[in-house]
């Protein structure tokens, strides 16, 4: 019997990127996905994700999985197909899981207010949010990618964000190149060498006018 894979979505979300990402990294492309309105957010959601309300959400055979870190997990340990997106040794796995966790902790709160916020405000966001991509930066040093040789873990966490450098540089106004070269070069090799990532990252301007449109709904409440 088939496996029966549903995921709920909604497309711009870096964190579903993830998951799409990791499913086609191990050839899945067989499922069914679900968009979400989370400004009205509907029984399956509620039902699948009780405690955070949030996509994404992959349903495998009717169980959820929720949280996209550990839906990327639960993929490269349920389909072993292809090269594992965690390496076998426990160090480098858990040195994985640190830069991913550091990542869902850092950039997304920053990079929220530099789009989102004015002022000083969004001046200090600016400058957080700098700093953690130099940081990893750093991590990355002269590697093609974060695990080395190989498209992994941590790349996989990172690269859908590759979708708001230009939002944040507009906002921002500030420059990636300038700042993390190396960074924006990685953002590079992995859309051109990657399929998984070129055909599952949205398109730039399609990306730029949704954000534009949410920051419009969203500012009068700031």
């Amino acid at each position: 019997m088939a496996d029966e894979l549903v995921l709920l979505n909604v497309w711009p979300s870096p964190f579903g990127m993830r998951v799409r990402i990791a499913l086609a990294e191990k050839g899945i492309h067989g499922y069914v996905t679900k968009e979400q309105d989370l400004f009205n957010k509907g029984a399956l959601l509620l039902e699948m994700n009780p405690v955070h309300k949030l996509v994404p959400v992959l349903i495998h055979n009717g169980r959820p999985v929720c949280e996209s870190l550990l839906i990327v997990q639960y993929i490269d340990e349920v389909w072993r197909n292809g090269y594992p997106l965690l390496h076998s040794d426990p160090s480098r796995s858990a040195k994985a899981r640190f830069w991913a966790d550091y990542i869902d902790k850092k950039l997304y709160g920053p990079g929220r207010q530099v789009w989102l916020a004015t002022g000083e405000a969004q001046a200090a966001a600016k400058e957080e949010l700098i700093g953690c991509f130099k940081v990893l930066e750093a991590e990355l040093g002269e590697k093609p990618y974060f695990g080395g040789d190989s498209f992994g873990f941590v790349d996989v966490a990172l690269i859908p964000f590759y979708s708001w450098f230009s939002v944040y540089e507009h906002f921002g106004n500030f420059s990636m190149v300038a700042e993390c070269p190396k960074l924006v070069s990685w953002a590079h090799r992995c859309t051109n060498e990657r399929d998984s990532v070129s055909k599952c990252l949205p398109d730039q301007h399609k990306f730029f006018d949704f954000i534009l449109e949410l920051r419009e709904k969203l500012m009068p409440s700031q």
